[in-house]
């Protein structure tokens, strides 16, 4: 759910730790990389590397990955919710 909110590049940031994206990038290129050999072998180059790391950091803006974290944690929270009271509703409806 948490893509839906804030897709896969934001996700990567929070997955990166205080260190961000940038962090991300340094732990999890090289087994990325290794998954992706059936894919034709894509390759994160430091060029690639640096245009979405340059994206992921203007979309953050300001905010530090923990403010991230609890921005897309109150959302998702706020998506559950929402599908509890939609299917409270549905159920009502056809009981």
């Amino acid at each position: 759910m948490r893509w839906g909110v804030m897709g896969p590049n934001l996700l990567f940031h929070l997955g990166g730790g205080q260190g961000g994206i940038e962090h991300f990038f340094d732990q999890f290129t090289r087994p990325m990389t290794a998954w992706w050999k059936v894919l034709g072998n894509p390759e994160i180059t430091p060029q690639l590397r640096q245009v979405i790391t340059a994206g992921v950091l203007d979309e953050a803006g300001k905010r530090s990955v923990d403010a991230w974290r609890q921005n897309v944690t109150a959302r998702w929270l706020g998506l559950l919710k929402l599908r509890a009271e939609l299917e409270t509703a549905a159920a009502r409806i056809d009981a």
